[in-house]
């Protein structure tokens, strides 16, 4: 969990005061281009302002790609796309722009034609090629053009999605990528991994994959893996403790992108994890909470990763687990007046904080998502398990009197006392502006789930179900949502 919190020590009539830092918003820079060959191109620009060697692949040709980013990184080339059959305008206008003498393009004649060798070889450029008959020929060449190294990447040629966070490591490393099929080892990389001296790999996937059989018939192997294309970046990030101080983030099926982006991770020493481009998938906000990254480049434009996905990498929250407990339940309905149920109101207002946390990249965890009864004990045990940075408990209000209203929030002292009065101070005005309640002001008590929380906690009683103004406003749809905003915005801020 972030640390929010720095202590500003100064003399003042002999006190010492305590200051949280104001946080600000995560950085988030985008860079692509209008469509993938521009997008290479201006991840190029990041890096290179002249290049005397060129490395182009096929725009389409994903294999290649993905086995040519560690021998640009060793060739300090950058990596560009073209047509097949005719050399991209972006591309050949970059070429001159970097004052480019060789080229060296990875695939054979169907990924790049010999008509675009020959165009740039018109440029004034000399053109190597390295291609085979197959996408385990290539990687197999390209490894030999590569420095001798002791280990080797292992992919399944035609599973795209596991290959780029893998990608920026074998770069940096000087691991050469080869190819096999889930459940056969080509003769292309079984010849390759013995005339490389390879004493080592690294698999990459799931046995679905590459099954256990190939596994077994690779040397020294280590497999990583993960549920889906995004857990596994994340996994791969994870596991091999890469940098994380600008982590860069590609869509996960935009493979042109994602592999380019990964060189410019490799070439930035960062590390690359994965979303599908229309909201920050699970894994990419597991490992961001995990290593509190807050620096990011977006890898292409809008049309590639939203700005959704944007603004959720610029948002404080994201990556925080955050537990929202919505108070009572199934027969303890809590307080009772003005034609409400306690444990209703608090699951509804509940599920809206859940999902606007949800939205704004954060891993929202509710206590109870219906009408079910868990213990004090219970729901303190499920925030522990499930590592929560925060607590958030969400209540109405009663008094035997129908006088009593307004909007009131609780921390308790016993665990995090400084961390959660300062949750508390950023929800509960925010809470009574939104309602427009009566502010009963930040107060403590030693309620049983502040109490034995061990995280920054707080409990929230929205407004007074025995006061009718009170009642009437969280009888209403319009003002639950207003109260789950306060609450919402409470956190966020508290991150800031």
């Amino acid at each position: 969990m972030r640390s929010y919190i720095k202590v500003l020590t100064m003399c003042f009539l002999g006190l010492i005061l305590f200051v949280p830092s104001a946080l600000a918003d995560n950085s988030v820079k985008r860079v692509g281009g209008d469509n993938r060959y521009d997008t290479a191109i201006q991840l190029s620009k990041q890096i290179y302002s002249t290049a005397s060697t060129a490395v182009v692949v096929g725009g389409s040709a994903y294999p290649d790609a993905i086995s040519a980013v560690p021998l640009a990184y060793q060739k300090n080339a950058p990596l560009l796309y073209t047509n097949t059959k005719k050399l991209s305008g972006e591309t050949k206008n970059r070429l001159k722009e970097l004052h480019t003498k060789n080229v060296i393009i990875v695939g054979g004649t169907p990924a790049v034609s010999e008509n675009v060798a020959n165009q740039i070889k018109n440029l004034g450029i000399s053109v190597k090629r390295i291609g085979g008959s197959s996408r385990y020929e290539t990687a197999a060449k390209v490894a030999k053009e590569m420095k001798s190294t002791s280990k080797a990447i292992i992919l399944n040629g035609f599973v795209y999605a596991d290959a780029p966070a893998i990608v920026t490591y074998a770069a940096r490393n000087g691991y050469p990528i080869l190819f096999t099929r889930e459940s056969s080892l080509k003769s292309a990389t079984a010849e390759a991994i013995k005339s490389n001296g390879i004493k080592s790999t690294i698999v990459v996937g799931g046995t679905a994959s590459i099954n256990n059989t190939v596994y077994n018939k690779l040397p020294s192997p280590t497999r990583i893996s993960g549920s889906n294309r995004y857990e596994l970046a994340a996994n791969i990030v994870q596991k091999l403790n890469l940098p994380t101080s600008n982590v860069h983030v590609g869509n996960g099926w935009l493979y042109h992108d994602s592999i380019a982006g990964a060189y410019l991770a490799a070439r930035n020493n960062q590390s690359l994890i994965l979303t599908n481009g229309k909201n920050l998938s699970v894994g990419a906000r597991k490992i961001i909470g995990s290593k509190n990254i807050s620096k990011f480049t977006v890898v292409g434009k809008e049309g590639a990763i939203k700005d959704k996905v944007a603004n959720q990498l610029k948002n404080p929250v994201v990556g925080e687990t955050i537990f929202i407990d919505p108070g009572h339940g199934d027969q303890d309905s809590g307080a009772i007046g003005n034609g409400l149920l306690e444990k209703e109101v608090n699951l509804d207002i509940a599920k809206r904080v859940n999902t606007k946390l949800d939205a704004s990249g954060a891993l929202p965890v509710m206590s109870r998502s219906n009408d079910t009864f868990y213990s004090l004990q219970e729901r303190v045990n499920k925030a522990a398990s499930a590592q929560a940075d925060l607590f958030i408990s969400i209540h109405a209000n009663a008094n035997d009197s129908s006088s009593p209203n307004g909007s009131e929030t609780y921390y308790d002292a016993t665990y995090q006392a400084t961390n959660s009065k300062r949750l508390a101070e950023q929800i509960q005005p925010k809470l009574a502006t939104n309602l427009g309640t009566r502010d009963r002001g930040v107060k403590t008590a030693a309620f049983y789930v502040i109490k034995y929380s061990k995280m920054p906690s707080v409990l929230v009683e929205t407004a007074f179900i025995t006061n009718a103004s009170d009642a009437s406003k969280l009888k209403q749809a319009v003002y639950k949502d207003k109260a789950a905003q306060a609450i919402h915005d409470g956190t966020v801020s508290y991150y800031r």
